[in-house]
Formats: C-alpha cells, structure tokens, sequence
C-alpha cells in the first residue's frame, strides 16, 4: 500500500495505489495502451466527458490503441502536466446527483501529458507519430482566434504572426524557433506528416460553437494558407474536421472537491474532475484514419450533428447566459439557487419556448419539452455548486456565439426578441462592474476593458454596450431589439435585476 499521506489514511493517487482503493479504477491493463489521441486543452470538462467515454471503452476492454496524450501550450498548463506526471496521468471523476448520491470512478485513459513550450520536439514527436491519428480539440470559443463580427481568422494575433514568421524562416533554411499556438503547432505536424508519407490525423473540435468542425477547419486551413497556400489544399483535401456536439455540467474543481475526495473515498488527488451525472456527445462520423467505437458506451455517431448543436447550444448553453447576470446581480452565487427560484425558472423557460425553440431544427430523438424541463432540473442540483462566476465568465465569447444567432433569426423572422434583449441587457448591467449593493464584481473576459469601458458610457448613451459591431454586428441599428433592451437595462439599473425578471415574466404571462 502507499504511505498514508493524511490522518484519515488516504494514499496519494498512482498507479501502484489502484489495487488499495475502494472506488472504481480501471479494469484494463494501462500498460497496454498507447497513445492515438492528442487532446489540446486538458481541462475539467475533456476529462469529465471525451475522456471518460474513453475510459469507459477501455473498461470493456476495446480500443486500447487510443490513448490520449494531453497537450498543453499556454503557460497555465504547466501545473495540470505537473499533477498529471506525479498522479500517472490518473485522476478521480466525480458524478454528483440531484439527490446527494456521489459517484466515483479513477479515469486512465490519459497515458501522456506534453507541455509544448518546454518539450517542443516530444510535442511534435506526438503529432507526427503514425499512430496519433486524432487531434481533439477543448480550447474554447476564444482559442479560435477569429473575429466576432466577421468569423475570420485574425492574422494580426501576436502569437499567430510569430509563427508565420518562424514558418518562413524555417522554408527559408535560417534558424527558426518551433511553433507555439496551436495552429502552428498542428498545421506544422500536417506539413511534416504530408513530407513524411503518413496519413493525416483527424481534427475533432469538441468545443460549444456551433459547427465547431466546420469553425475548425475554416481557422486552421486559413493559417495553413498564410503560411503555404500548397498545403491549405492538401489540408482541404485529406484532413476531415467532424462537427461534435459535447454535454455535461462540469464546474471547476475547488479546495472543498479534493478535500471530499480524500474524506469520502480515502484519495489524495491534487485534481479531481467533479460533474452532473448527465452527459451527451453527437458526433459527425468523418474521420480520416479510423476512430474509437465510441457508439458502443453512449455517443451518438450521427451523419449530421447541426440539429443536436442548435438544440444545446440555444437552450442549455444560452439559458446558462440569461440566468447567470441576473442571478448574480439578484444575489446568488450558485446556479442552483436562481434555479429553485420560481421567477428565474418561469423567465428560462419563457426564454425556451418562445424565442429559442423556434429558431431550432428537429431533432430525432429528442422530446424538446422534455428536454428543456430537464436542463432546469440539471441547473438546480444542489451538489454540482456551478458558480455563476463560471459562467458568467468569457461573456464575449459565449453572448455572440450562443445568443446573437437567435436574436438575428427572430428578428429576421418578426419574432418576439424581449427576452433574449433582457439577457444582454443584463451583461451589460454586470460589465458594470459593481453589484447591486456597491460591491466591485471581477469581471473576467478577455475583452475586459473593452466591455467594461462601454458599460461605463451607459449613462450617456444606453445604446454603448452594444455597439461594439465585433460582438453585436449592426443591433444597435434595429429598434426591435433596441427598444426593448434599452427598457430592460434602464430596469437593471434604476429598480434591480429581481423586479426586472419579475415583470418580464409577468409581461409575457399575459
């Protein structure tokens, strides 16, 4: 047995540890795996989803030829390659249900972590390796670098046009420097791997845009032709990029999660993953060099995703939105709070149902009455403790992508757009800065100044928030979504976020 690290006799999370736990580990033999995955953005949710569907294969004892290396490239991922050598790429998944029951379960079908800026030619080793034959994607919506407004590639990015250059230099024979984005990084593996004869890898976009593939392939194969339009042709070509639509409540680990790992199930482990026991993938099945049977443990392998990504990104996703600004500026702290709350559900759901669901496709299989009453049971699990802060966090990449697309569509259609113009309205209250009792809030965005810069003109001109055209495109310009946005936020402002949803729910209950 590992030596007990704390007075409860918990051990330390390794492979050697796996036969003295009491809780679920895996059934297969981790020596026997190897790598055929490269996941880019190794966080709460990849584990919590892509590679727990992994995880749950291998326990049948299939496909362990794909394996997944973890890749990190910003200077934050530094501390997860950390935790992961010292846990044997192992770490502990926590489903928590609605009625206290806690389910736990050590995932392994991480194998590997590269932390790219200090093991530049491992990480290039890895996605040039023949049997990398997938590399997915969890790098979220701004990790596209594309404009809001426009959907284009920004080339002007720094660290883009740094490794332009050093593309260049290395076409040229001067002494270059290896690439440091992710575009560089797999498009330089794609060169390589065209020079070399090998077959492409698949790029798996797992992330909530919509038509994420097709956002995907559109960023990467503009890089590539910055760089050698030749091979953005050949990428066009040979490398598939599969649309995916990816679901499960996963909020970020805190203290209070690893120290009820080690109380409740004796193990210490420095980065647990903790999340609702809901999960769905819809997967595009367009792969150029095979994939995992992942049919086989609950993904839905399907000729078209767009229906199931309209679905969740317009109800799940945008409803997260429109609860997470008031909420907040209400008072709460949890998702689960504004979720018991009477007011709050009847607003979610009239958002739902009278501007979301119109602007969606059939989707075969689903029940979307039922699926809407049980995005709100899942937002009100009380053990989850989802932090509005979480989602109310990279508004400006979530707000355009989730929630502009219906107000378009209604407005184009002469459709009622209130409450989606509530749900913005509210943003641009909490860009504020300042809750509703003269508390500074942390607003965190990466366009943090300039969304609090234009929250700050509101006084002078209640139309500031939402002329910024990257974010909004022409709205300002439509008194349909104007007027009634302009009323909310004067309510957000002069009576407060509750009597504001109040009477928004009593307006559309006439």
């Amino acid at each position: 047995m590992q030596q007990d690290t704390s007075a409860t006799g918990a051990v330390r999370l390794t492979r050697a540890a796996l036969q003295d736990l009491d809780i679920p580990v895996p059934e297969y033999d981790r020596s026997a795996v190897s790598v055929g995955i490269v996941h880019f953005g190794v966080g709460g949710f990849h584990r919590a989803h892509q590679a727990m569907y992994l995880d749950r294969l291998m326990n049948r004892g299939k496909n362990l030829d794909w394996g997944i290396c973890g890749m990190g490239v910003l200077p934050g991922d530094a501390a997860m390659k950390q935790v992961m050598a010292e846990q044997d790429h192992l770490y502990t998944l926590v489903l928590k249900h609605p009625d206290g029951t806690l389910e736990p379960r050590v995932v392994g079908s991480v194998v590997d972590y590269v932390f790219a800026p200090e093991q530049p030619e491992q990480a290039m080793a890895r996605l040039t390796d023949p049997a990398t034959r997938i590399v997915s994607l969890t790098i979220t919506e701004g990790g596209y670098n594309f404009s809001k407004s426009t959907g284009l590639f920004d080339h002007t990015n720094p660290a883009v046009a740094r490794d332009l250059e050093q593309a260049r230099a290395a076409a040229e024979g001067r002494e270059a420097e290896p690439p440091g984005t992710v575009f560089g990084m797999v498009v330089e593996a794609l060169a390589r791997r065209r020079e070399a004869g090998t077959p492409p890898f698949t790029v798996m976009s797992c992330d909530n845009i919509q038509g994420n593939g097709h956002m995907a392939h559109q960023q990467f194969t503009a890089y590539a032709r910055l760089r050698d339009p030749e091979l953005a042709e050949w990428i066009e070509a040979n490398v598939p990029f599969p649309n995916s639509m990816v679901d499960r409540i996963t909020p970020v680990t805190t203290d209070a999660d690893r120290q009820l790992v080690t109380e409740r199930f004796g193990v210490v482990d420095r980065w647990p993953v903790v999340a609702e026991p809901f999960a769905q993938w819809a997967l595009e099945d367009a792969f150029a060099d095979g994939r995992p049977a992942v049919e086989e443990v609950g993904v839905q392998v399907v000729p078209d995703v767009a229906p199931y990504e309209l679905m969740k990104l317009r109800l799940l996703n945008a409803s997260h939105q429109a609860l997470c600004y008031p909420g907040f500026l209400a008072g709460y702290e949890y998702a689960h709070e504004v979720c018991q709350d009477p007011a709050f559900v009847a607003y979610l759901l009239g958002y739902m149902n009278r501007e979301a669901t119109h602007t969606l496709r059939a989707v075969e299989g689903v029940d979307l009455d039922a699926y809407k009453h049980q995005l709100i049971e899942r937002f009100a699990n009380p053990h989850v403790r989802d932090t509005l802060a979480r989602l109310c966090a990279e508004s400006s990449d979530r707000i355009p992508t989730w929630l502009v697309p219906v107000i378009r569509e209604n407005l184009a259609q002469g459709r009622p757009v209130e409450l989606s113009a509530t749900i913005v309205a509210s943003w641009a209250r909490y860009a504020q800065g300042v809750d509703e009792k003269g508390a500074p809030i942390t607003v965190v965005d990466q366009r943090r100044e300039r969304v609090m810069a234009a929250a700050a003109q509101q006084d002078e001109d209640e139309l500031a928030f939402i002329r910024d055209e990257d974010l909004f495109g022409d709205l300002a310009q439509h008194e349909g979504f104007t007027r009634p946005y302009a009323a909310a936020l004067r309510s957000f402002r002069e009576r407060g976020a509750r009597v504001t949803i109040e009477d928004a729910v009593a307006r559309f209950a006439q």
